[in-house]
């Protein structure tokens, strides 16, 4: 009995203090999104969001402890003091004159001191770096929308584009603290004939093959969302199932969008049916209207002939019947692309158009790329013209690639604008709103930011023979070999001398014959 009271009041201790005291709130917190578009081609594009935010000032607190963020991340800020990190792998080219602006734009940079860009234009993403993006979710793909990252259905798409943007955000409203958010996004776009069996209808399973059957217990929000502005429930040609609890409404890309809400952590909309396959139906052909026209979008191409000199050329599209509105190009440009600045022209409407700002770091060899950003402004209803000429150099044999007569790479262009809205904006609380509603942030009501990615170019370089090696080494080891052969026959061989031999009858009856013809003998 001795024994057994000490036991007792130390358990009624640990209950009493463990009830008596009160649990500490999570720190951190994780929210899911995914957002369904029908694109104005018949297209679909599907952009899945997972936010983790941390209260947690990793670059001053020394943490040992990880719930929701991934540790190797976490590591990674407080070990080199990271104050930004944006890293994207995209697969095809996201077509704005088609399409429309970009769903997920690239962020924005940091102090330039500190800035690094850098890109890798001919790198092919594929499952190995899927896997380790779908890792650093806390519910991996075991539960919520990462169910339906299926590899197999993602990488069958027309456009493919996941990135993951770690950034410090203010922890609350004066920004006294500091919070880390790690947002992971992925983007793709289907096509609806080829998922559809030739229809547009579409359905999450014919997507991804997959249909949702539970939230992420660790998430605090989980949500899909399904554009249909312009239809509605009484529409005739439409049908969306299953039915939406609510819709949400805002201002997007200077538009007013309708979207149909399904919350998952709403016990009934998983329940009903033990799962969720939202489905798009057409009960009669759509019309073949023409997609409107995004009021910025642009190209670019190489001209020119040979392989000495040639031109880039970027072609800027500014659609708004009467609104001129500035745009900051910027283009990084491989150092064995020797430009010549003296031939930088640009003309609108047939008029040079003198950019406001010009700012240009020339490149090294083998160290570092040319890197070129401008400030020009786009009349209303315009095509603008922005024309560099180059010399191509000459590369060391060693610095080609194994297929060097595939060409090589050049990155894209990057444009950002504010766009002119048709619709006013109102100022949201980013907190209370979705997440895809951050991805167009608004600087007032009457505009919008757009950062836009042109198309990567094929440049072919002066290239060398890679025959003549072989054909000279084939040449060298012959000559080789024979003089080498012939040297070492005569160093090596032995001779001998042999004594003529007397002759055998055959030879004794040839003598014989001889005498009698009166021929000497042998």
């Amino acid at each position: 009995m001795a024994v057994a009271l000490p036991l007792v009041l130390l358990v009624l201790l640990l209950s009493g203090r463990v009830g008596g005291g009160h649990a500490e709130p999570p720190r951190d917190s994780l929210r899911e999104e995914l957002v369904i578009t029908p694109l104005p081609s018949g297209d679909v594009a599907a952009t899945f969001q997972f936010r983790t935010r941390w209260d947690s000032e990793l670059q001053r607190e020394e943490v040992s402890h990880y719930r929701l963020f991934p540790k190797a991340l976490g590591q990674l800020i407080s070990r080199y003091s990271l104050r930004e990190l944006h890293l994207s792998f995209t697969q095809g080219f996201w077509r704005t004159r088609y399409w429309g602006p970009p769903f997920l734009q690239a962020p924005s940079g940091t102090d330039h001191d500190f800035l690094r860009y850098a890109v890798l234009p001919r790198e092919v993403v594929c499952t190995e770096n899927l896997t380790p993006w779908k890792k650093l979710l806390p519910c991996s793909s075991k539960a919520g929308l990462s169910m339906l990252l299926k590899a197999d259905r993602l990488f069958h798409t027309s456009y493919h584009s996941q990135a993951v943007h770690i950034r410090p955000v203010c922890g609350n409203a004066r920004c006294t603290s500091i919070s880390w958010e790690l947002r992971q996004t992925l983007s793709v776009v289907f096509d609806a004939f080829v998922t559809g069996q030739g229809k547009k209808d579409w359905s999450l399973f014919r997507m991804f093959s997959r249909t949702l059957t539970e939230p992420c217990p660790l998430a605090s929000e989980s949500r899909v969302y399904v554009d249909i502005t312009g239809y509605n429930q009484d529409n005739e040609t439409l049908e969306v199932n299953p039915r939406p609890t609510t819709t949400y409404q805002d201002v997007i890309l200077g538009a007013r969008k309708t979207y149909a809400v399904y919350d998952l952590l709403d016990t009934a909309v998983i329940n009903n049916s033990r799962n969720l396959n939202v489905q798009l139906k057409w009960k009669s052909p759509p019309e073949n209207e023409a997609p409107p026209v995004p009021f910025l979008y642009a190209q670019r191409y190489v001209s020119g002939y040979g392989l000495q000199s040639g031109e880039l050329n970027t072609l800027l599209y500014n659609t708004h019947p009467y609104r001129a509105f500035p745009v900051l190009l910027l283009d990084t440009v491989p150092w064995y692309l020797r430009l010549y600045v003296h031939t930088l022209t640009i003309t609108s409407k047939g008029k040079d158009n003198k950019p406001s700002y010009v700012h240009y770091q020339p490149a090294q060899d083998r160290l570092q790329p040319h890197l070129l950003e401008m400030l020009i402004q786009l009349p209303a209803n315009s095509a603008t013209k922005v024309s560099i000429q180059f010399e191509r150099a000459l590369l060391k044999w060693t610095e080609y690639t194994p297929d060097p007569n595939h060409g090589f790479y050049v990155s894209p262009s990057v444009i950002s604008a504010l766009v002119p809205s048709t619709v006013a904006a109102k100022p949201v609380d980013w907190e209370e709103s979705p997440l895809f509603k951050s991805l167009y942030p608004v600087s007032d009501s009457s505009s919008y930011f757009v950062r836009l990615y042109t198309e990567p170019l094929l440049v072919s370089l002066p290239t060398p023979d890679f025959s003549m090696p072989y054909n000279a080494i084939c040449l060298t080891c012959t000559v080789v070999a024979v003089c080498y052969g012939s040297f070492y026959n005569l160093l090596t061989r032995t001779f001998h001398i042999e004594e003529p031999s007397t002759g055998g009858l055959a030879k004794r009856l040839a003598n014989l014959i001889r005498r009698a013809r009166g021929v000497p003998p042998l």
